[in-house]
């Protein structure tokens, strides 16, 4: 394994539509070497999404993005930076790159509403100042809401954050794939 104690961190906020198609690849294939699945059918149905990239010299080693999602607690209405794709490199895990990654993302969605994303890492984000949602999910269809048992989110309280009830009901639009 190549030696990476010298090599600087380097934490990049880039548009999906800046990424150059190298760097596409490179980000659906450490997506997918990490959630060990094919990743690149899930990073074409995020729209606009914003990148935070984590560079070990040249190597990308983290990353996340986020998406604009419209969530509704109560009457808000919440334009809410939704966080997808947060994965290290497997073999680099455990050394802060994701967490450096994520407080990188918490600072650039700083005008949002609200940040919010699902995970069965729990303690991870929580560390970093996430709360689990306790209340009853929901996704929004055309026939109405459907509930969504199985589903964990948890929300990152911003600046522009108002009095949220996080034990109240919570929904989100309907997209393809993971609604949540």
């Amino acid at each position: 394994m190549p030696n990476f104690a010298d090599a600087e961190l380097t934490l990049l906020v880039c548009p999906g539509s800046d990424l150059s198609p190298t760097l596409q690849r490179e980000i659906a294939a450490l997506c997918s070497r990490a959630f060990e699945i094919d990743y690149t059918p899930y990073l074409a149905t995020f729209p606009d999404p914003t990148h935070v990239l984590a560079f070990l010299g040249k190597r990308l080693v983290s990353h996340a993005l986020w998406v604009t999602r419209w969530l509704q607690q109560g009457h808000w209405l919440l334009r809410t930076a939704y966080v997808e794709g947060m994965v290290t490199e497997p073999t680099l895990q455990r050394r802060g790159y994701g967490t450096a990654v994520m407080r990188r993302l918490a600072q650039a969605i700083h005008g949002y509403d609200l940040g919010a994303l699902s995970t069965s890492s729990v303690g991870f984000y929580t560390r970093l100042g996430w709360e689990l949602w306790r209340g009853p999910l929901f996704v929004r269809t055309e026939q109405g809401l459907k509930p969504c048992p199985e589903d964990r989110v948890m929300v990152l309280r911003l600046p522009n954050t108002p009095p949220l009830d996080i034990e109240g009901p919570l929904s989100a639009e309907w997209r393809p794939l993971d609604v949540w």
